[in-house]
């Protein structure tokens, strides 16, 4: 007879996470586009009307930056995970609070209704007028796809050097202090339209479990349903860009048997 043969068991692979979470928070400074702006209430008034090419800035609230709350200032904070042992393909989820506050005292084309008047001029627009920001804030909340390229490493991989490519959409969660004919309306905080960005940012580990990043971010907003005061509401769309430097640290995952 022959003997019997024993067939040895095949060996378990490793399974688990192999990649890093990481988390970051850092501050920046915006700039916009010009927007054209539609204000309308066909139910608690009686107006209709657009300005074109209005300008707005940020307001980074920076004065007394170590005496206040750390979320007063223009911040961003994201968690998120890079897959794999490459660590080269990640995911990412942010939430980006800009400042957009309309310059007062604009001269600004205006055209459309108010109480039943028609407009076609250019107009002064006073903040007794109208005058609108997302000042808590022009909050950006993203779900971002991150592409890494390592530039450099230190040979025992403590230092490490990387260009970071970012891909993502998501929600505008604004809280809106508006004046509309001498209406007054702060908040609430509120879904009121959508953003798609994109980023790049250059991206140093150090010591392997922190990082530093300085980032520029290019986002597209559209405002469908900004809140005024009772029925009142607004419409825009601008381009943003962010100038940002974060710091974080990594929490890098062990593979499990």
């Amino acid at each position: 007879m022959y003997a019997q043969l024993e067939v040895a068991p095949a060996p378990k692979t490793k399974k688990g996470l192999h990649g890093t979470f990481f988390f970051n928070w850092g501050y920046h400074r915006d700039l916009y586009t010009n927007s054209t702006i539609r204000f309308l209430d066909r139910q608690t008034g009686n107006y209709d009307f657009t300005f074109y090419h209005a300008r707005a800035k940020d307001q980074p609230d920076w004065n007394n930056f170590f005496k206040t709350a750390p979320t007063v200032p223009q911040y961003q904070v994201s968690a998120g995970y890079f897959f794999n042992d490459k660590h080269d393909l990640g995911i990412e989820i942010s939430w980006n609070h800009l400042k957009y506050v309309v310059r007062d005292n604009q001269v600004l084309h205006m055209k459309g209704w108010i109480d039943d008047q028609y407009y076609d001029r250019d107009t002064l627009v006073t903040p007794e007028f109208v005058h609108l920001e997302h000042t808590n804030g022009n909050n950006y909340l993203m779900i971002s796809l991150l592409k890494r390229y390592v530039l450099a490493s230190s040979k025992n991989n403590k230092h490490k050097l990387s260009a970071v490519a970012r891909l993502g959409g998501g929600a505008l969660v604004p809280k809106t202090d508006s004046y509309i004919m001498g209406k007054h309306n702060d908040g609430p905080f509120r879904f009121s339209g959508w953003v798609v960005g994109t980023g790049a940012a250059i991206h140093y580990d150090f010591f392997q479990y922190f990082f530093l990043e300085p980032c520029i971010k290019e986002s597209f907003a559209k405002y469908t349903d900004v809140k005024l005061y009772e029925r009142g509401r607004a419409q825009h769309h601008f381009f943003s860009t962010q100038f940002i430097l974060s710091a974080g640290f990594n929490i890098p995952t062990r593979r499990q048997s």
